[in-house]
């Protein structure tokens, strides 16, 4: 009897082996590195007080390892050669998408896949023609090429895009080019900007999904969604996206899609902690809605979660014990902390005191608050202040410009939770693979970036 089961397991698992994935789930969580899914893990627990980690979805999937995200050109990557080898298995060069460093084109298991006839869907919480969204569908030799890599998008024929819009929309060098948006109109695809428009357009041929704002102002050029920590009821975030790309993609017997999680790299840029800890809860909460249909298709489906690379250098210690409960007291990012303290500054003016901005921070960051401040870290902040007035020092990182208070009471509050950082860019961390299903135990062990592709596209045969 007992060889009997053995061998009927034995058979169940030949079996798995020998199916094929019929739907495909590819998230990549940009800048996120195995501190940054710690991180937030932690950080649920502590919030609970308790000392320990509360999992994540992607960190209980059965098979997981690691990869190493060294480009062409440097060990340490960008979003454009590491989206290029994800998408395609190829390296090249930093700041090239699809193409080889030598200036050939190379074809994404999106692009293969869509020729077989599967649907097609690409999203991120970044603008659609950013890096990595872009590697899986455009080539061109410089990732700012955004208005050539939003032709590519029009002409890729994939069957739904959702984030942010086209940076830029908008030809230039080019008057009579049509604007993207009315590109893509021209190229049968419908533009919805909510997710109560894209449910009611849901069997519409070809599908863009962004947001509204994004779509009436094409002279300004896209911008990201909201950071989870700032949304209010309304904004679009990836876990909807996630939702109406299912929804739009079923119609076929197959599909493959591309959720990005763009803004913890965002905020691994800013070094800002807490805003880091609810991107990745926010990608995870994308992952639930694909492991929801995973579920229903166990068999059919397969689920794989990875990264471009790591940004900032997050350490969880700073020579001090880790209080990430403390991160809770931070209610928006330092992006927003930023623009609602110069807002002060504009309403204010030279009347503006320190007794206003210090209850300002109490509310939004805790300092002075939950948040103890000696007398030292009061002189800091006062300095900031001063310089915040005279538009100093602010610190510039890729995506944002965040006032000298603002960056400093951010710095604070990431210094009492315990955390560090060692760069306002990317390093060479290997990134965390976490897969479930058809071809998932091929997931396991360490791996090269351009081994993941290859994989995927394997998984389908």
């Amino acid at each position: 009897m007992k060889k009997l089961l053995f061998s009927i397991a034995f058979l169940c698992i030949a079996i798995l082996s020998m199916a094929e994935a019929k739907y495909v789930f590819y998230f990549i969580g940009d800048g996120m590195g195995p501190n940054q899914v710690l991180n937030a893990e932690m950080y649920q627990a502590a919030i609970k007080g308790e000392n320990g980690r509360v999992p994540l979805l992607m960190s209980q999937f059965p098979y997981s390892g690691q990869a190493a995200t060294f480009s062409a050109s440097d060990g340490i990557t960008d979003s454009a050669a590491a989206g290029t080898c994800l998408a395609s298995g190829k390296k090249t060069n930093n700041g090239m998408i699809g193409q080889t460093p030598d200036g050939i084109s190379v074809v994404s298991v999106a692009s293969m896949l869509k020729q077989e006839g599967w649907g097609i869907g690409i999203m991120s919480t970044v603008p659609v023609d950013h890096a990595t969204p872009a590697s899986h569908y455009a080539h061109a030799e410089k990732r700012s090429n955004y208005y050539l890599i939003g032709t590519h998008l029009a002409e890729s024929n994939f069957d739904f895009f959702g984030g942010g819009g086209f940076q830029r929309p908008i030809n230039k060098d080019d008057a009579s080019a049509p604007n993207l948006y009315e590109l893509c109109k021209k190229k049968g695809y419908t533009l919805v900007g909510s997710y109560v428009a894209a449910q009611k357009n849901i069997k519409k041929e070809k599908l863009i999904l962004v947001p509204q704002i994004n779509i009436d102002n094409p002279n300004k050029g896209a911008e990201a969604l909201p950071y989870a920590i700032d949304q209010q009821e309304g904004d679009l975030n990836l876990a909807q996206i996630v939702d109406i790309a299912i929804q739009h993609l079923e119609k076929h017997d197959s599909f493959f899609m591309m959720a990005e999680g763009g803004k913890i790299d965002y905020a691994g840029h800013g070094n800002d902690g807490a805003t880091n800890i609810h991107e990745v809860i926010d990608f995870d909460k994308a992952i639930q809605v694909a492991y929801r249909f995973y579920e229903k298709h166990p068999d059919e489906t397969l689920i794989v979660v990875t990264a471009d690379h790591e940004t900032g250098g997050l350490a969880l210690g700073n020579n001090q014990p880790l209080r990430l409960e403390r991160l809770a007291y931070q209610k928006c990012s330092s992006d927003t902390l930023s623009a609602r303290l110069s807002g002060l500054c504009q309403q204010y003016a030279e009347e503006l005191t320190w007794e206003q901005v210090k209850a300002f921070l109490a509310e939004n960051t805790g300092l002075f608050d939950g948040l103890a401040v000696t007398t030292e870290e009061e002189t800091a902040l006062q300095l900031a202040f001063s310089n915040m007035m005279r538009q100093q020092e602010s610190l510039k990182t890729l995506y944002a410009d965040i006032n000298a208070l603002a960056a400093k009471a951010k710095d604070l509050v990431n210094q009492k939770a315990g955390l560090g950082w060692t760069t306002h860019s990317h390093t060479a961390t290997a990134v965390p693979i976490f897969a479930i299903g058809v071809g998932a135990d091929q997931f396991t062990g360490w791996h090269d970036n351009s081994e993941i592709a290859p994989l995927i596209y394997q998984a389908t045969r």
